[in-house]
Formats: C-alpha cells, structure tokens, sequence
C-alpha cells in the first residue's frame, strides 16, 4: 500500500507544474480577458466581410453551374 501512495504521489508532482502559483494567476486572467476583448472586436469587423466573402463565391459558383 506505501508503494501504491508513492508511486501516486510521484507520479502527480509534475502536473504540479503545470498549474500556475496564485500570484501570478491574476495577470494570466487578465490577459485571457484582454485578449478575449480583442478579438470580440476583431470577429465583429471580420464577420460581415466573411459573409460577403462567401456570398460573392456562392454566386460566381451557382452562376457558372446555371442555378
């Protein structure tokens, strides 16, 4: 059973690493939310040119098939 617990406890000490200290947990959230932000912005500029994009080929494509 003692092998059992330190093989468990020496196999979960790298995922350790992985998780960021409290201190600095913060910033990393701020920069998620800032990041997310951004890109709100960006999506919301590039959606309407996506469409027209795509509605620009649709029409080239259904005009050459004759639909």
């Amino acid at each position: 059973m003692l092998q059992l617990l330190f093989a468990v406890a020496f196999s979960a000490a790298p995922l350790t690493l992985y998780v960021p200290p409290m201190r600095s947990l913060n910033p990393f959230v701020e920069a998620v939310e800032m990041f997310a932000r951004e890109a709100a912005v960006y999506t919301r500029q590039a959606f309407p040119q996506l469409r027209l994009g795509v509605r620009r080929i649709l029409a080239v494509a259904s005009a050459r098939l004759g639909l």
